[in-house]
């Protein structure tokens, strides 16, 4: 991995209805992550927030299925941007959400600077809806799929293409809840996907080998997008769509361990953290940890 990384904070909450994420790029910098990546000899630049409008009541009421769509498509073509900029520098870009939404603008500013992106999508959602399959028209469960070309425009063409990656492309570790319609959607894209069974089957070393060694013949860059709700709630209690049974705190570690031993993420984003919703900073601290294992950090 590159030494100099760049941080980016997306200060977003209009990808959900759940106030509170639009804090977590503070509450990951209070659990001490500049202080912690320094430590390992990084160079750290944190750039700030990105600036994220909030929509008019007349916005609001033209979104139809897409809640906030004009404001989150604003703040995507903003991260893009940022992002672009920060890999065009020589530098790694470390983003921190913000709700998932916020991967729209990561992935179109990262994948313009590589011929095949690879994305490992670390989650219990497949954020693979569009308005036609989406129950509840948040568009922080969509990001995967307008990434791949599929939804509205507005959210599609961020940075003025589309698409940013391929199904073939994609890793999703630790999905346990997917709507009907992303379920048809992995099986006709051909996602690959391991569950919480094949977790529990496979064990997460056998798991991570396979990613790996799957996104190394095919991929000259890699993506990871950490949702913290892809953790167990025991573990990292401050998210807003929590789900159990998840991924646990050691599991992740060795997770990270494996793709820092691989050399092989070449940007990353911890989303959804929500310190309202949190005990004592925890979940965030947990983000800072799993950032640290990331990044080379060892027992001895």
């Amino acid at each position: 991995m590159r030494k100099d990384i760049s941080l980016i904070g997306v200060p977003m909450d209009l990808g959900q209805m759940r106030r509170g994420v639009d804090m977590g790029p503070s509450a990951i910098r209070y659990a001490g992550v500049v202080e912690r990546l320094e430590r390992l000899h990084y160079d750290i630049d944190d750039l700030g927030d990105i600036e994220i409008t909030r929509p008019t009541r007349e916005e609001t009421a033209n979104d139809e299925n897409l809640k906030n769509l004009e404001k989150v498509s604003e703040a995507s073509e903003k991260l893009a941007a940022t992002v672009d900029k920060v890999i065009q520098n020589g530098r790694f870009p470390l983003v921190l959400g913000g709700d998932h939404s916020i991967a729209i603008g990561s992935l179109a500013g990262i994948a313009k600077n590589y011929k095949n992106l690879g994305v490992i999508w670390y989650d219990a959602h497949g954020d693979l809806n569009t308005p036609d399959t989406s129950p509840s028209g948040n568009i922080h469960g969509m990001p995967l799929a307008a990434s791949l070309g599929l939804g509205h425009k507005r959210l599609t063409h961020i940075a003025g293409y589309s698409p940013k990656i391929k199904p073939e492309h994609i890793v999703l570790i630790g999905a346990r809840a997917l709507d009907d319609g992303e379920k048809e959607l992995i099986k006709e894209l051909g996602v690959k996907v391991y569950t919480m069974h094949e977790i529990d089957r496979l064990g997460m070393t056998k798991v991570m080998e396979e990613t790996i060694s799957y996104l190394k013949k095919k991929t000259d860059g890699v993506h990871l997008s950490l949702d913290l709700d892809g953790l167990d709630p025991h573990d990292a209690p401050g998210v807003g769509t929590p789900v159990l049974g998840g991924i646990s705190y050691r599991e992740s570690h060795l997770a990270m361990e494996m793709l820092e031993e691989a050399k092989l993420i070449t940007s990353a984003e911890f989303v959804e953290v929500n310190p309202i919703l949190d005990d004592k900073n925890k979940t965030a601290s947990v983000a800072v940890a799993l950032m640290g294992s990331l990044f080379g950090e060892k027992l001895l």
